[in-house]
């Protein structure tokens, strides 16, 4: 049995990532090599209508030399053949097939609009605990030796970008952008308005990412227009909800609900549905001040924009007719008041801001092409900065200023202060059994109508059922407020959430639904107490443990619940549906009681030990095991995996899969968010991490009181220990190099790596 480390790791998540091209910690260092003096030049003339790459004599990244890499200037409004720092799109693989940690096109934006340097990065970092959103964060840029400035380095929506997210990439993928650029003097923008069947009425308002798909653009524009009723079936209406409320929130008017309707993509997955996806922020924040039916003149219009803009509007179609649906109007706002409270009331958005402009102060001191000075830099995340010409001219809003403002006055609103449904207790009787009836109910206050809505895959469209209060469905009395509803399931993986709703609001459990949801556990009714099941498993192993040989690679982990010693020789494991091609284990391997046994999934069966013939997905896949007489014993398919968080069994050898704190070879002890069915009321985030000098803890705390806050060495020592109710500095310049746990509450717990 493992020894259970004194610190009690109960939820103890682990959020060490390897030091990647995106991580949020790090400034990139990319240098650019042209065999041309006059490579700037060049780059203009190539601008100038031309799409092709300029080759670079070489790209560095981190150290890392790639040479004959395709590179040219790329943007509207922030690039100018008479300004130095303009942005590039760097393209790895145009001559030759380089890559950078899996990616190969760059996007760099020179901030010629944002004093505050922070406008992107923060903005994704918000959006993407919602929706699927590019990563972002910073690199300074040289070419030819010579520093060009800070850019924000954005992940490029690209058809490997909707692979990772949607599980395809060959389906229709629009770009709603007009070819020609938007501007006050067209109206061709991708309004999503329906202007009949005939494609070329499209062609100035949308840019094709695939080779066809016209057709399927066209089907959407006609069934906002005349089949709202459907709209499910060719649009994920819930991120669509998702991007309207952070648009509409952050003041984001460079966007669908501003005056051009653009900055988005629009790509149609497997299950025939369009999913939105934003990019370009480099005007949020109140920087663009166009609706689309009139301008926004100062920063109190901009605190006080309403939540419910183009509501009435035609000409928004996205808008206009999903907000008149009334369930999608509750949902549009509980997600609004979602981001309002997780962000700007708990000023944890202030924080990470901080945090981030730390971290680039010395970038921008560095950066003597910035459109901005030093001081608009360090006072625009608070207050209002007023420029002259150039792209980066006239008022741009103070983002505390702005956001402060805005989150009280929209707060007020009689929308954001009716009473919303409270979801408890969430249960299932009796056990979910594979292809067996069972029963969910949820205890609800404040609801006359409660929602289960669930899918097998992670990839497959969510199916919502109505559930009752009406004593007839295994849900107790009538009118109790449990609500009960029957389900049989066909994997023993289910994601679900809860929507409840009354006549004024809704709310989700977990909040972030769709996006987030719980997981349900099934057991295959083949699997009894005492068989073998697959117990923890690593998809994404970039630092956490490695094997004999060194290596840092996936794992599986098998525990025995029984009494007696398994005989594994013929028992067999894969990544698909498919024992033929399975990887079997070796003669001679067995498993003990309450014993547990490790098997590598690297593909690489030379080496020593159990190394089985596939790899693992860290974008989600199945995971099946097979005894040998060929019966299929247990079986896990999963979604998107976070590097060096591991997904297992709690209670430990029995208990549903949830996102864990890795426990390898051991008993699972602990899980990474959520320990049940409800959102815990304390959410915990350190910044930045890994660190050198000091870090930030701050706390999303929903209860209200101070919390208690410790920082452990891994050998259990005390090395802080504080009561604060939000936000504190923890100075560790006296600490020794190593990893930290802090804890608050004794709970939730984030390791930390100085």
């Amino acid at each position: 049995m493992k020894q259970v480390f004194s610190l009690s790791l109960v939820l103890f998540a682990l959020q060490i990532q390897a030091q990647n091209f995106y991580d949020l910690n790090s400034i990139q260092t990319i240098e650019i090599t042209f065999a041309q003096s006059n490579w700037d030049q060049i780059l203009d003339a190539q601008a100038n209508g031309n799409e092709d790459y300029t080759m670079a004599e070489s790209v560095t990244i981190n150290g890392t030399v790639m040479d004959s890499v395709g590179v040219k200037f790329k943007g509207n409004s922030t690039y100018n053949a008479n300004q130095a720092k303009n942005p590039f799109h760097i393209e790895l693989d145009t001559y030759k097939d380089h890559e950078y940690d899996g990616y190969t096109d760059i996007k760099l934006s020179n901030v010629a609009k944002d004093p505050s340097f922070l406008r992107e990065v923060l903005s994704y970092q918000i959006l993407r605990k919602y929706m699927h959103a590019p990563l972002s964060n910073y690199a300074n840029v040289y070419v030819n030796g010579t520093l060009i400035g800070l850019y924000s380095n954005s992940e490029s929506i690209t058809r490997k970008f909707v692979d990772s997210r949607f599980g395809s990439k060959n389906n229709t993928f629009v770009k709603c952008n007009p070819p020609a650029g938007a501007g006050p003097g067209s109206n061709d923008y991708p309004s999503l308005e329906y202007l009949g069947n005939d494609s070329t009425a499209y062609y100035d308002a949308y840019e094709l990412k695939s080779d066809e798909g016209w057709d399927e653009l066209i089907e959407l524009c006609n069934g906002l227009e005349n089949d709202i009723a459907n709209i499910e079936e060719i649009l994920d209406v819930d991120r669509s909800l998702w991007m309207l409320a952070w648009n509409n929130v952050l003041v984001n008017l460079d966007s669908y609900i501003g005056g051009f309707k653009q900055n988005y993509y629009l790509y149609r997955d497997d299950n025939g549905r369009f999913n939105p996806i934003v990019w370009d922020l480099n005007e949020s924040f109140g920087r663009f001040s166009m609706t689309g039916a009139g301008n926004l003149q100062n920063t109190t219009a901009k605190q006080q924009m309403s939540h419910l803009l183009h509501e009435n509007d035609d000409g928004f179609p996205l808008i206009q007719k999903l907000l008149s649906v009334p369930m999608y109007k509750r949902m549009y706002l509980a997600h609004y008041k979602t981001i309002l409270l997780e962000n700007f009331d708990n000023d944890s958005y202030h924080d990470t801001g901080l945090i981030f402009q730390e971290l680039i102060d010395a970038s921008v001191q560095a950066d003597n092409n910035k459109f901005f000075t030093y001081n608009n830099f360090r006072d625009n995340l608070e207050s209002d900065v007023n420029a002259g010409g150039g792209p980066g001219g006239g008022n741009t809003p103070g983002i505390t200023n702005l956001m402060d403002g805005r989150n009280d006055y929209l707060l007020g609103l009689s929308d954001f202060i009716q009473t919303e449904p409270s979801i408890n207790a969430i249960e299932f009787s009796p056990a979910p059994v594979l292809n067996e009836t069972f029963t969910v109910t949820v205890a609800v206050e404040d609801g006359s109508r409660v929602y289960f809505s669930y899918r097998s895959d992670t990839e497959d469209p969510f199916v919502k059922y109505e559930m009752f209060d009406d004593g007839a469905n295994n849900d107790g009395g009538a009118n109790d407020g449990v609500f009960g509803f029957s389900l049989t399931v066909q994997s023993t993986i289910t994601e679900y959430y809860i929507y409840a709703e009354n006549d004024n609001a809704g709310k989700f459990s977990p909040v972030r639904a769709e996006h987030e949801f719980h997981i349900l556990n099934a057991t295959t009714g083949i699997v009894t107490m005492g068989d073998l099941v697959i117990n923890e498993f690593m998809a994404s192993n970039d630092a956490f443990i490695a094997d004999q040989d060194g290596e840092f690679e996936d794992w599986i982990e098998l525990y025995n619940n029984g009494t007696e010693t398994i005989d594994l020789e013929g028992y067999a494991l894969n990544d698909e549906n498919d024992q033929t091609n399975a990887w079997t284990f070796p003669a001679g391997t067995s498993i003990g009681p309450d014993e547990y046994i490790i098997v590598w999934a690297d593909n690489d069966e030379d080496q020593d030990g159990l190394h089985a013939s596939f790899k693992l997905s860290g974008d989600g896949e199945i995971i099946l095991l097979w005894d040998a007489a060929g019966t299929l014993i247990d079986e896990i398919s999963y979604g998107e995996q976070e590097s060096d968080i591991s997904f297992g069994r709690f209670p430990n050898g029995t208990g549903s899969f949830q996102t864990m704190s890795p426990t390898f070879n051991e008993e699972n002890i602990g899980a990474v968010g959520t320990s049940g069915p409800l959102e815990s009321s304390i959410n915990l985030s350190v910044f930045p991490n890994p660190t050198q000098s000091s870090f930030a803890v701050v706390i999303d705390n929903l209860s209200g009181k101070e919390q208690q806050v410790q920082v452990f060495n891994l050998q259990g020592v005390l090395m802080y220990d504080g009561v604060f109710l939000e936000k504190t500095l923890i100075d560790i310049k006296a600490w020794a190099s190593g990893m930290y746990v802090v804890s608050v509450a004794g709970e939730n717990m984030r390791l930390v790596k100085l």
